[in-house]
């Protein structure tokens, strides 16, 4: 098995972006999915569109496409596709009290799109939470244990139940 390097370093440690000039065009696609966690009656604000910010999940969707349209001007050494399909889906779990998501970028090129995906699923996320945040009251996060609320400058513990986590599928 050959040993595995990390592709976007060069032989001197300097950071560089891969050469994909030379692979053969090919179709490729990648899935990616992850979820909102949030408190019944945020949930329900969403489900019966009650929120005074619009749409949420409208919202979260355009935002979505929007950001994997533009990953490369997010995560510097991404290369700039030309997707030629992205799809922004989400589904309501009331048993967890959580919105899903799931992103699918496609496009027939040299390199995949698995950043594009799961930066969409970030930032419809983001923007779930954008929108909800003027009714949530606590908010927590895996990459993050405290959040400081700048406002009021309450730190909020992790115990609670506001979250947001993506994985690829």
């Amino acid at each position: 098995m050959p040993e595995k390097v990390l592709t976007h370093i060069d032989a001197n440690g300097a950071a560089t972006m891969v050469d994909v000039s030379r692979k053969a065009e090919s179709f490729r696609a990648a899935r990616a999915s992850g979820y909102v966690e949030m408190q019944p009656a945020t949930l329900t604000m969403i489900i019966d569109a009650t929120h005074k910010k619009g749409d949420v999940l409208t919202v979260a969707k355009i935002a979505g496409i929007q950001a994997a349209k533009r990953c490369s001007e997010l995560i510097p050494l991404c290369h700039p596709l030309g997707l030629t399909g992205i799809d922004v889906e989400f589904e309501i779990d009331e048993a967890q009290s959580r919105v899903n998501i799931e992103a699918e970028c496609r496009l027939t090129g040299s390199t995949g799109v698995e950043m594009e995906a799961l930066t969409a699923v970030c930032v419809a996320g983001l923007t779930v939470y954008d929108m909800c945040k003027a009714v949530i009251d606590q908010w927590s996060s895996p990459l993050s244990n405290y959040f400081r609320n700048p406002v009021g400058n309450q730190v909020i513990g992790a115990r609670h139940r506001e979250s947001f986590v993506f994985r690829l599928a």
